[in-house]
């Protein structure tokens, strides 16, 4: 393998007399295999060996049955296939990946020393064959290798070579989704977490969470895990890892409680560790809120958020306390705070607000006037989760709607971010967030704060969105403000050509049945406007109105029919 040497093996044409030389029958056939594999360990050699015609020969000698030959041979193969487009090509090519499947599958049960150290120059080959190539792992997944080296892994956890390349092989194919499915019918998690839990070293642990990573994305994988034990393993890291500044421990910790927030992400392994809000995963993960590690409080606030995805849970959590920890915990990310931790608590709040009942309680705890702590926050992630958050609290509240409505810091920040063109999500929930304080406080203080605040402009885009739900939200707020303040905000709903949106709006045949019926809800009031009024009669509203009394949707029709009415004494 001297680079020097293989430059001379090269040069002198020796390369191409190998390929000769390769016959079942030959006594020199493994030592010739053996000289293949050691040169092609250097880079610049592999493609010399592809066009030296040695790849189909290597592959008729995997049909032999002489040891020696075979352990040369998978050798050989596996070093021209490393990182070499070519030398994978060949081998697809020539056939090899499935006579080496079949060896592996023969040899499995097998655990006498030198079948081991086949099973592990074969697995090692087929790392390589597939190694960041998604048609050629797809192509063994066709063939049947995962059970196998499931199965491998279970007979020969002993040996630590042989597991280690299973683990490599694994963590190639975990990627792939075809992959996932096939796992999910071996017994992958519980020898997976077996294995885990024999290991000491680091750089093990970390090897098999490379494989259960992309594994655990999987749902039925996930509560396969979980069952199997993986939790507490995971629990027991970050016992042992969490006052520790060994970057050893830092990462491992890192890991552990990462993976422990993507279990939870699936809706039966998350109810299997919740346990009705009395299970101790549950509650040591609580513990974690208040802890001194960044890390930690980022998986326990991620890990609230995602045990808040029914209403059971968020119901259970708000009456146990939860609130107060996950406030407690953005006091301490108020000034030059984590984002990441900003961004998880918040979540989780936001997700325990969904539920009724939540609300007013949350409320009366203060999670309001915790949130706009963050107001002055630049993070986009963390703006988008405060908008969310005031929406959910602030929904069929009216007192808590008012209140926010009427607070001209909130309002002037919002109609800044409804301008933020570059975070279309921080954009969108600014302006669902000032449609929602108009249409639950029906406040004309509200109004007023949002047209003092130049707000309108805004709302009258929404209603152009291509979200039907956030045309909806604008539309009513907008005839809040038109039966309410409809003097106040004249001026702006003129300058932001709202007449003419909604003529477009009815006209456009794809525009759903609630979008036409509130467009003529909103002319019917505004029409109690002069200047308004005027531009409506200029726009042949009555000819769009009247064709939509044959509407196929009833209510429509029927406000048709009183719109129509209505333009009709009007003009």
């Amino acid at each position: 393998s001297d680079t020097e040497t293989s430059e001379k093996i090269q040069k002198s044409g020796v390369l191409q007399v190998f390929a000769s030389l390769l016959m079942p029958q030959s006594s020199c056939t493994a030592k010739v295999a053996n000289i293949i594999a050691e040169v092609a360990r250097n880079e610049f050699m592999r493609n010399p060996c592809v066009d030296a015609g040695l790849i189909p020969p290597l592959v008729q000698l995997l049909n032999c049955k002489d040891q020696e030959v075979l352990l040369q041979t998978g050798r050989a193969l596996g070093n021209i296939c490393y990182d070499s487009h070519e030398g994978r090509n060949a081998v697809d090519h020539a056939g090899g990946a499935h006579i080496v499947v079949d060896h592996i599958r023969s040899l499995c049960s097998k655990t006498d020393p030198a079948s081991e150290k086949l099973l592990t120059v074969f697995c090692g080959m087929l790392m390589n064959y597939s190694n960041e190539n998604d048609t050629l792992q797809s192509q063994l997944i066709n063939m049947g290798v995962i059970p196998t080296l499931v199965k491998l892994l279970g007979i020969h956890c002993q040996n630590a070579a042989l597991t280690e390349m299973c683990l490599v092989a694994f963590g190639n194919l975990a990627e792939l989704e075809s992959s996932k499915e096939q796992f999910a019918y071996t017994n992958i998690a519980e020898e997976l977490v077996k294995l885990f839990k024999k290991q000491i070293e680091h750089d093990k642990k970390e090897m098999i969470f490379e494989v259960l990573a992309p594994l655990a994305e999987n749902d039925v994988i996930k509560l396969q895990l979980v069952e199997a034990g993986l939790v507490e393993c995971l629990l027991e890291i970050v016992q042992k890892t969490v006052d520790s500044d060994k970057e050893d421990d830092i990462a491992e910790l890192k890991t552990a409680s990462d993976l422990m927030v993507l279990l939870l992400l699936g809706d039966e392994s998350m109810q299997k560790l919740f346990e009705g809000g009395k299970g101790s995963v549950f509650q040591r993960v609580l513990s974690w809120i208040p802890s001194n590690s960044h890390q930690l409080q980022l998986a326990g606030a991620l890990a609230i958020a995602n045990f808040a995805r029914n209403d059971g849970n968020c119901i259970h959590m708000v009456d146990n306390g939860i609130v107060q920890k996950l406030m407690d915990l953005l006091d301490r990310h108020v000034e030059d705070g984590n984002v990441t931790v900003q961004h998880a608590a918040l979540s989780a709040l936001r997700n325990l607000a969904i539920p009724v009942v939540n609300k007013a309680k949350m409320l009366s705890a203060g999670v309001a006037e915790a949130v706009l702590k963050f107001l002055r926050s630049e993070m986009p992630p963390v703006q988008f989760k405060l908008l969310g958050t005031l929406r959910m609290l602030i929904d069929a509240q009216a007192e808590a709607a008012e209140q926010l409505g009427k607070n001209a810091k909130l309002v002037e920040r919002l109609v800044e971010w409804c301008e933020a063109k570059d975070h279309a999500g921080v954009m969108g929930e600014s302006n669902r967030l000032l449609s929602a304080l108009i249409r639950h406080s029906k406040s004309k203080d509200v109004i007023r704060t949002i047209v003092q605040s130049g707000g309108i402009k805004h709302l009258v885009t929404m209603a152009t969105s291509e979200h039907v739900i956030m045309q909806n939200e604008a539309l009513v707020a907008l005839a809040l403000i038109a039966a309410l303040e409809l003097v106040t905000a004249e001026k702006d709903l003129e300058n932001a050509q709202l007449v003419q949106i909604l003529h477009r709006l009815l006209s456009d045949d794809r525009s759903a049945p609630e979008i036409k019926y509130n467009s003529m809800v909103l002319i019917c009031a505004l029409i109690g406007s002069e200047p308004l009024q005027k531009e409506v009669q200029s726009m042949a509203f009555l000819e769009v109105v009247s064709k939509l009394r044959s509407h196929e949707n009833k209510t429509v029709a029927q406000q048709a029919s009183l719109t129509e009415q209505r333009l009709a004494v009007e003009s």
